[in-house]
């Protein structure tokens, strides 16, 4: 293992092309020194094979400590699946549970990430992207649909801080998505630039009541979104306005922020470029997800060190995890699935 540096690792999180690190990969990683790491579906096999790439990305930086992520939602967004790893639901079942049972919708929503938080924490993975706190508007595109915990705010924000719980229960930091709301846009971030016009009223009033809410959350992804009200130009993620006046200031969240997938066709440029505008909007991390190497090497030309105030917000955030209580996890899935049972699951 590389000796740890004893200077600030780079202000990104990288993902990896295979079900192993390539020697170039390990040369990069070792040479930039990213803060962590992301992993996808393409690098996902057995638990052991996960456990292995995970330890090994940990070795390239020589810090065992390194954050491992992953987007671990339930539904259609989960990178692990049968038949190793449980079938987790989407938000939209504990929503209508919730209409039912609020109690009971929070109970299930919790005990629910904490059988996935078990399993992260079984492969050494220790921050989830996880829950959305997007709250759907009619019309708006589908990229959102049933990952929403309701489609009212009042639904939302006791689901996603049962979510959040759940997840800080079994030692995982979650990430709340995609700060400062993502519900109104009518096209897919990951395809396009979507451009929301709302007002500054409407959009206080609606979209980012849950994050408000939930402002004390560890981490938050920002969305690649346009919000004429605050920047007709720019994206939230590269936008000094809606990062400063907006996510730090309105909202009241003075946790880590780490960018969505800098790779998304939602942001045009060259990478450096995007790069720069990321951080010098006020992200604390860059995050990169498709393990395209001429695209890392892009970043790493201009990759900072962390801030020091990314540096205390990630110690602020690492203290909030919990010593995992014992639970028996077959008895936990039978009672959240006997739970979603009653709203037809």
């Amino acid at each position: 293992m590389p000796a740890a540096s004893s200077s600030p690792p780079a202000a990104l999180i990288l993902g990896c092309a295979g079900l192993t690190l390539s020697t170039v990969e390990r040369r990069l990683f070792s040479e930039v020194n990213p803060l962590g790491f992301i992993l996808f579906g393409r690098n996902i096999d057995t638990p052991d094979q996960v456990r292995a790439l995970v330890a090994e990305m940990r070795a390239s930086v020589g810090r065992a400590d390194a954050p491992v992520l992953i987007d671990q939602e339930g539904g259609r967004v989960q990178r692990l699946k049968p038949p190793f790893w449980r079938k987790a639901p989407p938000g939209a079942p504990f929503a209508r549970l919730a209409a039912l049972d609020p109690t009971a919708a929070c109970q299930a929503l919790r005990l629910n990430f904490r059988l996935i938080g078990r399993e992260l924490t079984e492969l050494g993975i220790d921050v989830d992207c996880a829950p959305v706190l997007d709250v759907p508007v009619a019309g708006a595109h589908d990229v959102i649909g049933d990952r929403a915990y309701g489609s009212e705010p009042a639904q939302v924000v006791p689901l996603a801080r049962a979510a959040i719980e759940g997840l800080l229960d079994q030692g995982v930091i979650p990430v709340i998505k995609h700060i400062p709301g993502h519900g109104r846009a009518t096209v897919d971030s990951h395809v396009a630039l979507p451009v929301v016009e709302a007002s500054a009223e409407a959009l206080e009033a609606w979209d980012f009541i849950p994050f408000r809410a939930l402002a004390d959350a560890p981490w938050a992804m920002t969305a690649h979104v346009v919000y004429t009200a605050f920047d007709a130009e720019r994206p939230a993620t590269t936008s000094p306005t809606v990062i400063r006046e907006v996510i730090r200031g309105r909202l009241g969240f003075d946790g880590v922020l780490v960018s969505d997938d800098l790779s998304m066709k939602a942001l045009g440029g060259r990478f450096e470029d995007r790069a720069n505008a990321s951080l010098d909007a006020g992200c604390d991390l860059l995050l990169h997800c498709n393990g395209d190497m001429t695209e890392m090497v892009a970043l790493a030309r201009v990759a900072r060190p962390l801030a020091p105030a990314a540096e205390a917000r990630l110690a602020r955030a690492a203290a909030r995890k919990r010593t995992p209580e014992p639970f028996d996890p077959e008895e936990a899935a039978a009672w959240v699935a006997t739970q979603l049972a009653r709203v037809g699951g």
